[in-house]
């Protein structure tokens, strides 16, 4: 089953928390502290696998979960890290973020990897608290919560040269005579529901990967017929074959046809409109065929068309020859815009503290994404880090943004998921 749109939820894994021990030994009663660090939590990684074509995996996998680091052990051993989580993925694969729709890989090199969810830090041990001040803290952080997000995936085939063109003009017939693909043919309209790719070998070793994508219909651009299902896979391509039904036996006009297909095309992507194009005429084993081939070449003089018959394989070896050297000159052309890095930018936690005050009724809601990693990261059944909290938040300055928003003493203080009281 062809599946290339699918929804996944993914949570990396937290860090281990940091141990609170101190050194017991023999003849050493008053040992430091020896508390070590939790393990780092596994990323969420997808990696391009040469063997996928579809995303059908994800329809039964909806969620994706990396391991937790380990905790911190006694005498300063830290917890072990976890492993990543390696999701296979076909290439063509674009990656975006469901909630913000931002782009967060597109990978289309076989073996290129991309971090989608990064892993916590493990929490620091009692003995990264030690200072001349306090040579036994009593206190060591939690674990810092992994990544977690819902991302959509969409899979664009990464074809060279794309078959286009309404229903039953012959593409799938095409692709089964220049390539060992089979796609499934019938005399009727959208026979083809899924794009079918082959490989086309020429006589002089040269290939391409051709696409036999849906027929469109007018209106595909805002989804009418199979719409965006299948303009999604033309945008990879190169250089486009547009399929015309010389023979038409349904009174269609092969002219109006072509128009409205490029007309569908430019109007999903502009981009489309000035991508190399070849016009294959089949069916021209049928009456009628030559008259409708004249007039639209008279129409168009400046295209490049080539009269075929699909069944009885005229004129198939000229036109595949030919998408073979426009292939060739579409790669040599420079890229006009930079490839899209597959990584993902995250912020240094040596950024300052940024925060904001709201007031709902009594409560003073401080809302800070460092204060949020901080409340979680903080164990309050320890009293050093209830005094380390404090420090913090004094010296981020809110303590005095409370006072100027008329925190008084005895008031509730929202971080995170704690409420605090308020002493002035």
């Amino acid at each position: 089953m062809f599946i290339d749109v699918a929804k996944v939820e993914i949570k990396a894994g937290n860090g281990g928390n940091g141990m609170v021990a101190y050194r017991r030994e023999k003849y050493v009663p008053m040992g430091g502290p020896a508390g070590g660090d939790g393990g780092r939590g596994g990323d969420v990684v997808f990696i391009v696998d040469s063997g996928l074509r579809t995303l059908l995996d994800f329809r039964y996998q909806r969620h994706l979960r990396a391991e937790h680091g380990e905790n911190g052990r006694i005498k300063n051993q830290h917890g072990a890290n976890a492993d990543d989580l390696l999701v296979k993925v076909p290439p063509g694969t674009i990656v975006r973020d469901a909630l913000t729709q931002d782009l967060l890989a597109d990978l289309t090199e076989v073996g290129q990897t991309a971090v989608i969810a990064k892993g916590g830090r493990g929490g620091r041990g009692n003995a990264r608290f030690a200072t001349s001040r306090n040579t036994a803290p009593d206190m060591a952080e939690k674990g810092e919560p992994g990544e977690e997000k819902t991302v959509t995936l969409e899979l664009r085939l990464l074809a060279d040269v794309g078959l286009v063109g309404f229903p039953s003009v012959g593409k799938s017939t095409l692709l089964s005579v220049v390539s060992a693909a089979r796609p499934k043919i019938a005399d009727y309209h959208f026979t083809t529901l899924t794009p079918n790719l082959g490989v086309v070998s020429l006589g002089d070793e040269r290939q391409f990967v051709l696409a036999d994508l849906p027929g469109l219909i007018e209106g595909a651009h805002i989804g009418l017929g199979l719409g965006h299902e299948f303009l999604r896979h033309v945008e990879r391509t190169r250089v486009l074959i547009h399929v015309v039904d010389m023979g038409t036996q349904e009174e269609r006009d092969p002219i109006v046809d072509f128009e409205t297909i490029n007309r569908e095309l430019s109007m999903y992507d502009p981009k489309l409109a000035v991508r190399p194009q070849i016009v294959a005429a089949n069916k021209m084993d049928l009456p009628g065929a030559d008259e409708r081939l004249k007039r639209f070449m008279e129409t168009y003089p400046d295209i490049l068309v080539f009269p075929i018959s699909a069944v009885s394989h005229q004129g198939v070896d000229l036109l595949m020859q030919k998408a073979a050297e426009l292939l060739v000159l579409e790669e040599q052309k420079p890229e006009l815009e930079e490839i899209t890095q597959d990584e993902v930018v995250y912020r240094s936690n040596e950024n300052p503290i940024r925060f904001t005050i709201q007031r709902d009724n009594d409560l003073f809601v401080v809302q800070s994404v460092e204060l949020d990693k901080l409340v979680t990261m903080s164990d309050f059944n320890q009293y050093d880090a209830v005094l380390r909290f404090q420090r913090i938040m004094r010296r981020a300055g809110v303590d005095d943004a409370l006072r100027a928003n008329g925190a008084k003493d005895g008031d509730q203080i929202q971080v995170g998921d704690m409420i605090f009281d308020f002493v002035d």
